[in-house]
């Protein structure tokens, strides 16, 4: 293989530093983002032609990535790509360490495909775009594999700034919740679970597992759920639990303080109301339950993300559990890159557009999605009668379908099968966010911003926990909204606001 010199890299220590001027003004003018190919560098090539890129993925089914074994995947993939696209790749799988080595291979330029997410720290999404780290691919998508491979309204809604520098894994791409119970007591006290529309709706059924006894009736999972339960009414467009102070009213489609609203105040009156009444344990509001919980039988009602095939959870949990849902679905963002691809700024042309060539074959051709998914048949994984995957219990390599490739091609697991149709259904009956594209420059108010989100940890996580009398509230509000007053929060609302309306 011949390695030769590229582009030095963009310096990725310092990008939580770095600013962008705007996300976006939703009229496909690109106003940030990577090297479109302009900048002079040297494409490696193999010794047989093909352009050699890195591709960077991180592992979260092993505690340890086993090198050799990647390595025969590797080898695998390229002789099965050999005599269908001109591109060889290097694989690197890392499993906890990520992002530090993934951000340091960025730093020296040893990266040309590298997986994301809106919700990954340090490299994320939002870090890459915002930094200029990635590759602006839109003049590349036209008439591509790639492009083909996923519906126009997928590419729209992966845009930053009108442009795309991100290629989403086709999975579960919109945002929705479904309330959730266990099944064994549903059957028990006969609870009609269609007829729950609102949350106010679950006190007689919360009713009936306090009177049971169970530590959890109503089961938080630890998490502030005002962003979840009212998506229907607000987009709250930071990605962030800690900081749903701030959304789109969808009535008014403007940015509002939402601590001041009144679904607020309902919700978190509510909380505390149930926590009093014992539906709510302390629990939850001091963190103690954990990811464990939801497979015990301590529980009664819960939350669950909605995805095409809600069965998946029975087997997440141990124990059959019923779904009803809690909000319609939305497509916006950073729900469309929760598993994303994106090719490195430092790319020359040529390494970019053999970036897009390899995920074009990967998003659309089954054998190599699933040796790039769940890796060498016979050794990680083996198909049963049926066609699924049954993975192999001491696999060395060994990975997911949503962090890997189209959920249209790879081969769904035995314990969680779907099929392709699901996911098209799932995806295309959601509904287009009010603020879809709109990324938040939180740049310039990131002091005040940061201060803010300590604020909600005192105050807003307790509230939308219980953690206070309900008698208590309207004061506890009053409170909470001075302290994020203090920390700076009229500087962070007025400048969302000031973005939404020029991206609007």
């Amino acid at each position: 293989m011949k390695k030769l010199n590229k582009v030095a890299a963009l310096a990725l220590a310092t990008v939580m530093g770095l600013s962008m001027t705007a996300c976006g003004n939703g009229n496909g003018t690109s106003q940030q983002g990577g090297n479109t190919g302009s900048e002079p560098g040297t494409t490696t090539v193999s010794d047989s032609g093909a352009v050699v890129i890195d591709v960077y993925r991180r592992t979260f089914n092993l505690g340890a990535v086993d090198d050799a074994q990647v390595k025969k995947v590797e080898d695998a993939i390229n002789a099965y790509i050999a005599d269908k696209i001109n591109v060889q790749i290097v694989l690197h799988d890392i499993a906890s360490e990520y992002e530090d080595k993934a951000n340091l291979a960025l730093n020296n330029g040893e990266i040309d495909l590298l997986w994301t997410a809106a919700w990954e720290s340090t490299i994320g999404t939002k870090d890459l775009y915002a930094s200029n780290a990635v590759y602006d691919i839109t003049d590349l998508l036209p008439g591509s594999a790639l492009y083909d491979s996923m519906d126009a309204n997928t590419w729209k809604a992966s845009k930053y700034g009108g442009r795309n520098y991100f290629i989403p894994v086709y999975k579960d791409n919109v945002e929705g919740y479904d309330f959730m119970f266990r099944k064994e007591l549903v059957d028990k006290y006969g609870w009609n679970t269609a007829g729950v529309k609102t949350l106010a709706d679950l006190e007689p059924m919360l009713a009936d597992a306090a009177a049971e006894g169970l530590k959890y009736p109503f089961l938080t999972q630890r998490t502030a759920m005002f962003y979840r339960w009212y998506i229907d009414s607000f987009d709250f467009f930071t990605g962030d639990a800690t900081s749903n102070f701030i959304a789109v009213d969808r009535k008014t489609n403007e940015v509002v303080d939402t601590v001041l609203t009144p679904e607020y105040e309902e919700f978190v009156t509510l909380m505390c109301k149930w926590a009093e009444e014992g539906y709510i344990s302390e629990d939850d509001v001091t963190k103690t339950t954990d990811d464990t919980t939801t497979q015990t039988q301590d529980w009664a009602i819960s939350w669950w993300t909605d995805l095409p095939n809600n069965g998946e959870a029975n087997g997440r949990y141990g124990q059959e559990v019923v779904m009803q849902p809690a909000s319609n679905r939305y497509m916006h963002t950073d729900s469309m890159l929760g598993s994303c691809f994106c090719v490195s700024a430092t790319c020359t042309a040529e390494e970019a557009q053999a970036c897009v060539d390899f995920l074009g074959l990967l998003f659309t051709d089954s054998k190599l999605a699933d040796l790039y998914t769940y890796g060498i048949e016979g050794e990680d994984f083996n198909y049963n009668a049926d066609g699924y995957v049954e993975k192999i219990a001491d696999a060395k390599y060994n990975h997911s379908m949503w962090e890997s490739a189209n959920a249209t091609v790879v081969t769904c697991e035995k314990d969680s099968p779907y099929t392709a149709q699901m996911y098209i259904d799932f995806n295309s009956s959601a509904l287009i966010s009010c603020a879809n594209g709109f990324q938040f420059d939180k740049t310039p108010v990131e002091a005040q911003y940061t201060a803010c989100q300590t604020v909600f940890e005192t105050y807003g996580f307790a509230l939308e926990n219980g953690g206070y009398a309900s008698a208590d509230v309207p004061a506890v509000l009053e409170e909470y909204q001075a302290a994020l007053d203090e920390a700076g929060y009229q500087e962070v609302l007025a400048e969302a606001q000031r973005q939404y309306n020029e991206w609007k």
